[in-house]
């Protein structure tokens, strides 16, 4: 399975990609950060987050597209500016007929960790280590991405069964039910 991993930002939005072979064995493919230049006006920057995630799906062409869940934050601004760098992605996702995953920093921190109040230092460490990496990608950005990415392989996918096998015993029942 192939995950596209994106940390929304509006200046800056880490994207990574993470493949599975085998049981445990993670393989990046990818990784890197879009830039918006905030001189632009909105609806410039998210046309360049568009285009630019549209770039990595036609180019990698993943399985999911794993999103950091937005959350309040103290500063409004950077909330809002987060949440449209989301919609995108998710824009993206619903017309690419990708499933989409969406995980907050809390478990995304407990997956790559093991503890959901890790730094940010310690998760850049466990990616370079999970990911066999001579050197941390940086920005920090593209590390949260790809940490996104590690989280999705490790606990979305089987989110995504159980709700998938729900779909087919409701609709299975629905049937039963009209006979």
């Amino acid at each position: 399975m192939r995950v596209l991993g994106i940390d929304p930002g509006l200046t800056r939005c880490g994207i990574g990609i993470v493949d599975k072979a085998g049981a445990q064995n993670l393989i990046m493919v990818g990784v890197g950060v879009i830039k918006t230049s905030p001189d632009l006006p909105l609806e410039l920057r998210l046309l360049e987050l568009e285009t630019q995630i549209l770039e990595w799906v036609a180019k990698f062409k993943p399985d999911v597209i794993a999103v950091e869940r937005v959350f309040s934050q103290l500063n409004v601004k950077t909330a809002m500016a987060t949440g449209q760098a989301a919609g995108v992605a998710l824009l993206i996702a619903a017309r690419a007929g990708l499933p989409v995953a969406m995980h907050t920093p809390t478990e995304v921190k407990a997956a790559i960790t093991g503890s959901g109040r890790a730094d940010k230092k310690q998760i850049a460490q466990m990616v370079q280590r999970l990911l066999n990496l001579d050197e941390i990608p940086k920005p920090v950005d593209s590390t949260d991405a790809l940490a996104l990415a590690i989280c999705h392989h490790w606990r979305g996918s089987g989110d995504m069964r159980r709700e998938a096998a729900l779909v087919k015993e409701k609709a299975r029942i629905k049937k039963l039910v009209a006979n």
